[in-house]
């Protein structure tokens, strides 16, 4: 982890809803909030849970700031709900960037009113979006998808779990 000041910490892995997550100590908190220059929002921070290495986002929650553990972090320091934990954090400066598919780029530019009405989403709608197309695997699933995401842009079909945008 680089540049910025390393904090240590050690914290019992909870669980809200079905998302793992540690409570991140208040000093640890200002530390952060200093090095992000900022106390709201989501914060990207460089974590290590038992000396295995991640990027993650600080989330505040409910009136409390918490460093959600997904199932690879977990795994991969052999930690499960219930267990404690070491933790090195510090604030994340890099940019986070998710590389738009080419073929949804392709997509949106064959079809002008689809890319009118994604350049107009909010940010986090277009990220949300991205990403979703980013994780597929295979090229059935990839066209079929970009098929149903150009289709929600348009109003015609549900996407991602929302009616039109």
């Amino acid at each position: 982890m680089k540049d910025n000041k390393v904090e240590k910490f050690l914290a019992k892995i909870e669980i809200i809803g079905i998302n793992p997550f540690v409570y991140i100590p208040d000093e640890t908190l200002k530390t952060i909030f200093i090095q992000a220059n900022k106390e709201k929002g989501k914060i990207p921070v460089r974590i290590k849970i038992d000396g295995n290495e991640f990027q993650q986002t600080l989330i505040k929650y409910s009136g409390h700031w918490r460093l959600y553990l997904n199932t690879p972090m977990r795994k991969s320091a052999n930690k499960e709900v219930g267990q404690t934990a070491s933790f090195e954090i510090s604030f994340d400066p890099e940019k986070r960037l998710t590389p738009i598919h080419p073929k949804f780029i392709d997509a949106l530019e064959k079809n002008k009113e689809a890319k009118s009405i994604f350049d107009n989403l909010r940010p986090s709608l277009q990220l949300e979006i991205i990403k979703y197309l980013s994780h597929l695997k295979t090229e059935e699933s990839i066209e079929k998808n970009i098929v149903r995401a150009i289709n929600f842009l348009l109003g015609k079909e549900r996407f991602i779990g929302r009616d039109k945008p």
